[in-house]
Protein backbone atom coordinates (compact mmCIF):
# COMPACT_ATOMS: atom_id res chain seq x y z
CA UNK A 1 0.00 0.00 0.00
CA UNK A 2 0.99 3.51 -0.77
CA UNK A 3 0.20 6.63 0.71
CA UNK A 4 0.97 9.91 -0.93
CA UNK A 5 2.16 12.73 1.41
CA UNK A 6 1.96 16.58 0.61
CA UNK A 7 1.59 18.23 4.13
CA UNK A 8 1.68 16.80 7.49
CA UNK A 9 1.88 13.20 6.33
CA UNK A 10 5.47 14.15 5.07
CA UNK A 11 7.25 14.66 8.02
CA UNK A 12 4.76 13.21 10.47
CA UNK A 13 3.30 9.72 8.83
CA UNK A 14 2.75 8.22 12.21
CA UNK A 15 4.05 4.97 10.15
CA UNK A 16 7.71 3.64 9.43
CA UNK A 17 7.16 3.88 5.61
CA UNK A 18 9.58 1.09 4.04
CA UNK A 19 10.16 3.19 0.66
CA UNK A 20 9.96 6.99 0.18
CA UNK A 21 9.75 8.20 -3.42
CA UNK A 22 9.35 12.10 -4.42
CA UNK A 23 6.08 11.42 -6.73
CA UNK A 24 3.63 14.12 -8.80
CA UNK A 25 0.16 13.99 -8.26
CA UNK A 26 -0.78 15.47 -11.57
CA UNK A 27 -4.24 17.90 -11.59
CA UNK A 28 -4.32 18.60 -7.83
CA UNK A 29 -2.34 21.57 -6.01
CA UNK A 30 -1.94 21.68 -2.87
CA UNK A 31 -2.93 25.04 -0.41
CA UNK A 32 -4.67 26.11 2.66
CA UNK A 33 -8.18 25.25 1.36
CA UNK A 34 -9.47 23.65 4.98
CA UNK A 35 -10.40 25.07 8.05
CA UNK A 36 -9.35 22.94 10.67
CA UNK A 37 -11.08 22.76 13.90
CA UNK A 38 -9.82 19.66 15.96
CA UNK A 39 -6.07 19.27 14.95
CA UNK A 40 -5.04 22.90 13.90
CA UNK A 41 -7.84 24.88 15.29
CA UNK A 42 -11.36 24.86 17.11
CA UNK A 43 -14.97 25.43 16.26
CA UNK A 44 -14.42 29.13 17.70
CA UNK A 45 -10.78 29.89 16.84
CA UNK A 46 -10.55 27.49 13.30
CA UNK A 47 -7.08 26.84 11.86
CA UNK A 48 -6.16 25.90 8.41
CA UNK A 49 -4.86 22.82 7.11
CA UNK A 50 -3.01 21.65 3.92
CA UNK A 51 -5.34 19.76 1.36
CA UNK A 52 -5.44 18.66 -2.56
CA UNK A 53 -7.49 20.53 -4.16
CA UNK A 54 -9.26 19.28 -7.45
CA UNK A 55 -7.64 22.07 -9.93
CA UNK A 56 -7.10 22.33 -13.78
CA UNK A 57 -5.03 19.73 -15.53
CA UNK A 58 -1.77 21.56 -15.77
CA UNK A 59 -1.63 21.92 -11.75
CA UNK A 60 0.51 19.58 -10.32
CA UNK A 61 1.27 19.04 -6.59
CA UNK A 62 5.10 17.03 -5.79
CA UNK A 63 5.32 15.26 -2.34
CA UNK A 64 5.97 11.68 -1.15
CA UNK A 65 5.05 8.14 -2.18
CA UNK A 66 5.16 6.24 1.34
CA UNK A 67 5.13 2.55 1.04
CA UNK A 68 3.46 1.02 4.08
CA UNK A 69 4.61 -2.49 5.00
CA UNK A 70 2.38 -5.05 3.79
CA UNK A 71 1.88 -6.68 7.09
CA UNK A 72 0.60 -3.03 8.08
CA UNK A 73 -1.01 -1.96 5.53
CA UNK A 74 -4.53 -2.19 7.33
CA UNK A 75 -3.68 -0.82 10.86
CA UNK A 76 -1.92 2.49 8.92
CA UNK A 77 -4.80 2.42 6.84
CA UNK A 78 -7.01 2.77 9.95
CA UNK A 79 -5.30 5.14 11.85
CA UNK A 80 -4.91 7.27 8.26
CA UNK A 81 -8.85 7.37 8.46
CA UNK A 82 -8.84 8.38 12.19
CA UNK A 83 -6.63 11.24 11.68
CA UNK A 84 -7.93 12.16 8.29
CA UNK A 85 -11.30 11.26 8.00
CA UNK A 86 -12.19 13.72 11.90
CA UNK A 87 -14.59 15.88 10.48
CA UNK A 88 -15.35 14.27 6.62
CA UNK A 89 -13.91 17.31 5.45
CA UNK A 90 -11.44 15.28 3.28
CA UNK A 91 -12.32 12.54 0.78
CA UNK A 92 -10.30 9.00 0.88
CA UNK A 93 -9.15 8.57 -3.14
CA UNK A 94 -7.32 5.68 -4.46
CA UNK A 95 -5.37 7.49 -7.23
CA UNK A 96 -2.25 6.33 -9.87
CA UNK A 97 0.67 8.18 -8.65
CA UNK A 98 3.65 8.90 -10.60
CA UNK A 99 6.71 8.17 -8.62
CA UNK A 100 10.02 9.76 -9.48
CA UNK A 101 11.69 6.64 -10.56
CA UNK A 102 9.07 6.61 -13.57
CA UNK A 103 6.76 3.88 -11.67
CA UNK A 104 3.43 4.67 -11.64
CA UNK A 105 1.45 3.12 -8.16
CA UNK A 106 -2.08 3.15 -6.74
CA UNK A 107 -2.01 5.30 -3.39
CA UNK A 108 -4.55 6.37 -0.67
CA UNK A 109 -4.97 10.16 -0.66
CA UNK A 110 -7.28 12.93 1.64
CA UNK A 111 -8.33 15.64 -1.07
CA UNK A 112 -10.56 18.32 0.19
CA UNK A 113 -14.64 18.26 -0.44
CA UNK A 114 -15.73 21.17 -1.91
CA UNK A 115 -19.08 20.93 -0.77
CA UNK A 116 -17.99 20.57 2.74
CA UNK A 117 -18.49 23.50 5.19
CA UNK A 118 -14.89 23.64 5.89
CA UNK A 119 -13.62 24.27 2.50
CA UNK A 120 -12.46 27.53 1.80
CA UNK A 121 -10.59 29.44 -0.50
CA UNK A 122 -8.93 32.56 1.20
CA UNK A 123 -6.35 35.49 0.03
CA UNK A 124 -2.56 34.52 1.27
CA UNK A 125 -2.56 37.78 3.64
CA UNK A 126 -6.02 36.05 5.24
CA UNK A 127 -4.89 32.96 5.39
CA UNK A 128 -1.60 34.00 7.29
CA UNK A 129 -3.40 35.88 10.09
CA UNK A 130 -5.56 32.62 10.58
CA UNK A 131 -2.68 30.69 10.99
CA UNK A 132 -0.44 32.63 12.99
CA UNK A 133 -2.58 32.55 15.84
CA UNK A 134 -4.54 28.93 15.79
CA UNK A 135 -3.95 26.00 17.66
CA UNK A 136 -5.80 22.79 18.25
CA UNK A 137 -5.57 19.19 18.95
CA UNK A 138 -2.08 18.44 17.58
CA UNK A 139 -0.60 21.95 18.04
CA UNK A 140 0.08 25.61 16.99
CA UNK A 141 -1.68 25.85 13.20
CA UNK A 142 2.16 28.00 12.45
CA UNK A 143 4.32 24.81 13.14
CA UNK A 144 2.23 22.42 11.04
CA UNK A 145 3.12 25.54 8.50
CA UNK A 146 6.70 25.89 9.43
CA UNK A 147 6.95 21.90 9.50
CA UNK A 148 5.80 21.79 6.02
CA UNK A 149 7.60 24.31 4.44
CA UNK A 150 10.91 23.16 5.67
CA UNK A 151 10.33 19.89 5.15
CA UNK A 152 9.61 20.48 1.47
CA UNK A 153 12.25 22.48 1.28
CA UNK A 154 14.68 19.78 2.51
CA UNK A 155 13.10 17.55 -0.83
CA UNK A 156 13.92 20.55 -3.05
CA UNK A 157 10.26 21.12 -3.26
CA UNK A 158 9.43 24.67 -4.10
CA UNK A 159 6.27 26.02 -2.94
CA UNK A 160 6.30 29.84 -3.51
CA UNK A 161 2.91 29.94 -1.54
CA UNK A 162 3.89 28.12 1.83
CA UNK A 163 7.27 30.08 1.76
CA UNK A 164 5.47 33.48 1.06
CA UNK A 165 2.78 32.17 3.95
CA UNK A 166 6.12 31.61 6.14
CA UNK A 167 7.36 34.84 6.02
CA UNK A 168 4.16 36.50 6.26
CA UNK A 169 3.51 34.45 9.65
CA UNK A 170 6.89 34.77 11.26
CA UNK A 171 6.43 38.88 10.71
CA UNK A 172 2.97 38.60 12.69
CA UNK A 173 4.85 36.45 15.42
CA UNK A 174 3.24 33.20 16.17
CA UNK A 175 0.48 33.58 18.46
CA UNK A 176 1.07 37.16 19.54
Amino acid sequence: MWVFGYGSLLWNPEFNPVESVRADLPGYTRSFCMLSIHHRGTEKKPGLVLALDESAVDNHCMGMGLRVADNEAEKVLTELRKRELVSSAYLEKWIDLKLSDGRLVPAVTYVVDRNHPQYCQLELTHQAEIIAQAAGGRGANWEYLINTADFLQSLGIGDPELDWLVKEVTKLGYGT
